[in-house]
């Protein structure tokens, strides 16, 4: 029975990897991406994914798709999976409504952990493009500039410091919801997680205080302040709603995993959705995230534990406007991550992927770098295989690859993949021995 099994099992691989071959397109340089342009067409969401956080070649090409978008399909912004008020001071650089003089002197000031997420080489060549793109189109309002915004949740303390300081120059009346908000959360400092235990053991939150000084904030911050930064406003109310979805966040956590998941992608869909509002009916909207929020969770084991994502919302929620989701992928190489929370930063080597994983048929076409519109796949028999797809976090342990693969079936989690057969680790800007001086070949033709 095991021998039929086996033979059953390598006969749906040798499928598979024909089936691939059929519809594969070669992934060398910006002109391969005509294709996936032409796929995208008139869609007003592009979500653009990662299989790690540390992986070069996942920036790089996520920085030409999105320049691309940008000039060609009049893209409005980028929102990453990463921290408001750290993303808004690099939006106003880009806007060139900010002091600093590079984007490098912004980035290199990112300092929670996981840092090099965004403080890395291969953000600082995108911003500096954006930056000159926003220049070369003139003298224009901030929500006809392309942005670069921060969607999740995690920003608690550094939100509320955000506000206190907009209040204290804007809207001195209003403090006193932000003085109850900060006086609330003050015993705990900035561990969230010490809140989150507080609230199992006296039934006193800080809930209704974040509740009112978001009522309060969306009361003041309506009109454009003229104090060179003419977001101020919208950046006030969304670290607001940072500030009212980060307690929420913490009261769940000790619920279980899914549901402090579910917390965190509802408030990065939701934080999507006031941007496109912010910008306007024409507003479009690229969007990095990791893989496991960018692939639609239906399509994977997440749907087993009620668990949503950022993916399946937006498409839930405006398909109708066209939404085009984009996994990444590799098949070895090297990757930036952390043997654990808050332990420093390394490189570490990416083994080769785990066989009758999707990453694995995919190398087995016999070509390297390849790009693949899943349409066609969603249609045979073989394509609709429930194979492992690997996902690395900023915890990654190489020794226990067993456990990074996630269950999926690739064409139903995305409409297009980007798969690179042998990947390098992003250069972050505070890995040891530092330095000011980029990488060679940065900045990697952005």
């Amino acid at each position: 029975m095991d021998a039929v099994r086996q033979q059953t099992t390598t006969e749906r691989t040798r499928s598979l990897v024909e089936a691939v071959r059929e519809i594969e397109y070669p992934l060398a340089d910006n002109a391969d991406l005509d294709t996936l342009l032409d796929k995208i067409g008139d869609a007003n969401y592009v979500l653009l994914g990662e299989a790690s956080h540390g992986t070069s070649e996942y920036y790089t090409w996520r920085a030409r798709l999105s320049q691309r978008l940008i000039q060609e399909k009049g893209f409005s912004f980028i929102a990453v999976e990463g921290d408001w008020p750290d993303c808004y001071r690099l939006n106003r650089y880009i806007k060139g409504s900010s002091d600093a003089d590079s984007a490098y002197d912004i980035l290199h000031n990112f300092r929670r952990w996981p840092t090099w997420m965004w403080a890395n080489w291969e953000v600082v060549a995108l911003a500096e493009w954006l930056r000159s793109y926003n220049q070369r189109q003139g003298d224009r309002a901030p929500t006809q500039q392309v942005g670069f915004y921060g969607l999740d949740v995690y920003s608690l303390h550094e939100s509320m410091a955000a506000i206190t300081d907009y209040l204290t120059e804007n809207e001195p009346d209003a403090l006193e919801a932000a003085k109850a908000a900060y006086r609330c959360f003050e015993p705990y400092g900035e561990n969230g997680q010490a809140y989150a235990w507080s609230t199992t053991m006296v039934p006193e939150t800080c809930e209704q205080q974040v509740i009112d000084l978001l009522r309060e904030i969306r009361q003041q911050a309506r009109a454009p302040q003229d104090d060179g930064d003419p977001e101020g406003a919208f950046n006030a109310e969304q670290n607001a709603w940072v500030v009212a979805e980060a307690e929420h966040y913490y009261r769940t956590m000790l619920r279980g995993s899914a549901a402090s998941w579910n917390v965190r992608d509802y408030h990065m869909a939701d934080t999507l959705d006031r941007l496109m509002d912010h910008y306007g009916p024409q507003a479009k909207a690229i969007v990095w995230e990791h893989n496991t929020h960018i692939g639609d969770a239906r399509a994977t084991d997440m749907a087993r534990a009620n668990m949503v994502n950022v993916g399946q919302l937006v498409r839930e929620r405006h398909m109708a406007d066209g939404v085009v989701l984009v996994g990444f992928g590799s098949h070895r190489g090297t990757v930036i991550a952390g043997d654990a929370w808050g332990e420093p930063m390394q490189v570490m080597q990416v083994p080769r992927a785990r066989p009758e994983s999707w990453e694995s048929v995919l190398y087995q076409t016999g070509t390297a770098d390849k790009l693949l519109l899943l349409d066609d796949l969603r249609s045979i028999e073989a394509g609709r295989q429930v194979r492992g797809h690997r996902a690395i976090g900023v915890v990654y342990h190489p020794e226990r690859e067993g456990g990074n693969y996630v269950p999926s079936v690739l064409p139903n989690r995305y409409d297009a993949f980007l798969f690179i057969e042998e990947s390098q680790a992003l250069h972050p800007l505070h890995l040891e021995p530092s330095s000011t001086r980029p990488p060679e070949l940065y900045p990697w033709g952005v």
